[in-house]
């Protein structure tokens, strides 16, 4: 209850983690090393590299055939091989249809566009590899069909072609080796495409401006066939197409020593992608979150198997929450405490505080007893907060039957206990005014409000129903509020304190029951600094404007006239507010308290209960 909505404790309360599994945030951090460590191992321009080395050894293989051989043709080819420019990927290009004289740099050349192929192909294809090793001769031309055949069943789909299914089964018996992973419809083809396809892109994000350039004309000359680059752009504009929500716009700075080729660079970039994926499923801050949305065989593969039990242990544990009805989603989407919840915040809260009231000297005096009215001749199991006498006979009977049936145990427990029923003789109309100014979660009496708010209210719902409880919150402006929504009330910064606005609506419910004894209770911790204009605008000053204390004052006075029992309980030591209670309580013949933080629901709690005192 400190600030936080149930959806934000929740959250909490799993990024901490519980029940022996590591929290949410723990498994965040070993994500993010993970990703750190990618990162700061590799780099991306490893095919980069490995095309300059091969084509600076083809060079310096053919420069030495050449220099055996003294005729002008020789010369020539000196002459063109000295004015290559210096950009790898130009001067490959340039190169497609030099005639080699060195068979080793012909080869070395060969190997540059065989590397290409291999490394386009594995980038887009994942599998892709042994695929390649089986080719022969033709691998550039059956690759470049199979390319054709898919960017034709691609675009029949994206058209929504009713032979699409039939498409598929032919294609994938015609290029099934090529995908290793037998994807079952096109959907399922689209997302193994997509993702590689994504993520291919955000290494060329990555790469510097002129990185990007030489590797796209490098690609030009993938197995030798330039056609294949152009049929590689179609797909990719397809994909992009069919799948607009996968990241195409992304990037991420490798700076690392250990180079990485095309395919090794895109597969890390689609690992970084996973991670990121990874990161904000278990951030769960979108809405509708859910730790079933987490991807847990990405998980396995990135932190092992523990990480996956923690995960699931943390999911029995939000379920249990829910199962058990202590939270529900509500129709927006948003996590709310259900009544059962409340009631258990509110058993809780009155637990603590009928302790204090008994560790208090004079709260337990005879005349308390029976408060409630006159006996009804029956009676009924003792509950926290009652105030009436036990009943003897049926306290003494219900623990001689439990032994009886047990067979021995302690002479008497709480269960045993009944006390006389009784019959209330007034019913009261009870207005509860809580501060929510920003200084009443600055200095620690945002819980305390809350759980005495908690403790008055179970005690009116299960011992005073005929009371009618309002709940009235003041900063800025006044609200009535049900207690799930003060219990998960969220502190703002905002400066104001305008009872004035809680006193009206206060009044306001006292004249709903006129025949009801009339009580307000207000918890402050500052004079008032805002009331409202005739407009219901809010106007704020500091230090108060006379007009706020006036307005306030004669509001208290209309309370005074329905005959209403005002008592505030001032927390802190500010003389300017001791001042202003202290007249407010004289005008409005009630009474100022001073609690401390921790006894503030004692107090009030206390001070209800006098208030319901049958008259001497």
């Amino acid at each position: 209850m400190e600030g936080s909505s149930p959806a934000a404790a929740l959250r909490e309360l799993l990024r901490r983690g519980a029940a022996g599994a590591r929290g949410l945030d723990e498994l965040t951090r070993r994500l993010w090393r993970r990703r750190d460590q990618l990162r700061r191992r590799h780099r991306l321009d490893g095919t980069l590299q490995e095309a300059r080395r091969l084509l600076d050894r083809a060079l310096d293989r053919e420069r030495a055939a050449l220099a055996g051989d003294d005729g002008e043709d020789a010369r020539f080819r000196e002459l063109r091989l000295d004015a290559l420019p210096p950009d790898t990927g130009r001067a490959v290009n340039d190169l497609a249809d030099y005639d080699w004289r060195s068979g080793e740099a012909r080869d070395d050349y060969a190997e540059i566009q065989r590397m290409l192929g291999q490394q386009v192909m594995e980038q887009r294809f994942q599998g892709m590899r042994d695929a390649l090793r089986r080719s022969g001769p033709g691998e550039a031309n059956r690759i470049r069909r199979m390319l054709a055949d898919l960017n034709d069943l691609l675009t029949a789909h994206a058209r929504g072609d009713a032979d699409t299914p039939r498409r598929f089964e032919r294609f994938l018996r015609k290029h099934g080796e090529f995908f290793p992973e037998k994807p079952r419809d096109v959907e399922e083809l689209v997302d193994l495409l997509a993702a590689r396809a994504a993520a291919a892109q955000r290494l060329a994000n990555s790469l510097t401006p002129e990185q990007r350039e030489e590797l796209a004309t490098l690609t030009q000359q993938a197995f030798g066939d330039p056609r294949l680059a152009g049929e590689l752009g179609r797909l990719d504009a397809l994909l992009r197409q069919l799948r607009p929500d996968h990241d195409w716009t992304g990037q991420a700075h490798f700076r690392g020593r250990q180079p990485l080729g095309l395919a090794e660079a895109t597969a890390a970039l689609a690992e970084l992608g996973e991670l990121d994926a990874l990161v904000d499923q278990l951030g769960q801050a979108y809405p509708g979150a859910s730790l079933e949305d987490v991807d847990r065989e990405a998980l396995a593969r990135h932190l092992g198997p523990e990480a996956v039990a923690d995960l699931r242990r943390l999911a029995e544990l939000d379920r249990e929450l829910r199962e058990r009805g202590l939270v529900e989603r509500a129709p927006d989407g948003e996590l709310r405490l259900t009544p059962r919840a409340l009631r258990r915040l509110g058993e809780n809260a009155l637990r603590d505080v009928v302790d204090r009231l008994r560790t208090r000297r004079g709260d337990r005096a005879a005349d308390r007893a029976g408060a409630a009215g006159e006996p009804t001749g029956a009676s009924r199991p003792w509950e926290f907060g009652d105030s009436e006498p036990w009943d003897p006979v049926r306290t003494v009977g219900n623990a001689v039957l439990r032994r009886a049936a047990t067979g021995g145990g302690p002479l008497l427990t709480v269960d045993d206990v009944e006390v006389v029923e009784t019959e209330q003789r007034s019913r009261a109309a009870v207005a509860l005014c809580v501060d929510t100014s920003w200084s009443m979660v600055q200095d620690g009496r945002w819980v305390p409000m809350k759980r005495t708010a908690l403790a008055l209210h179970h005690l009116v719902r299960t011992r005073y129903r005929s009371d009618a409880l309002r709940l009235i919150t003041f900063g800025r402006r006044a609200s009535v509020v049900d207690i799930g929504e003060l219990t998960s009330l969220e502190g703002v910064w905002e400066q104001g304190t305008n009872l004035h606005h809680a006193l009206l609506l206060a009044g306001r419910h006292l004249r709903r029951h006129p025949q009801a004894l009339p009580v307000v209770l207000v918890v402050t911790d500052g004079e008032p600094t805002a009331h409202l204009e005739a407009d219901a605008e809010p106007v704020f000053a500091y230090p108060p404007l006379p007009e706020t204390l006036a307005v306030t004052l004669r509001e208290v006075d209309h309370l005074a006239r329905l005959g209403a029992r005002v008592t505030v309980f001032m927390l802190g030591e500010d003389p300017r507010l001791a001042a202003f209670v202290d007249l407010l309580a004289r005008r409005a013949g009630g009474r100022v308290v001073a609690p401390t933080v921790d006894g503030l629901g004692a107090a009030v709690v206390a001070d209800y209960l006098r208030h319901r005192r049958p008259p001497r």
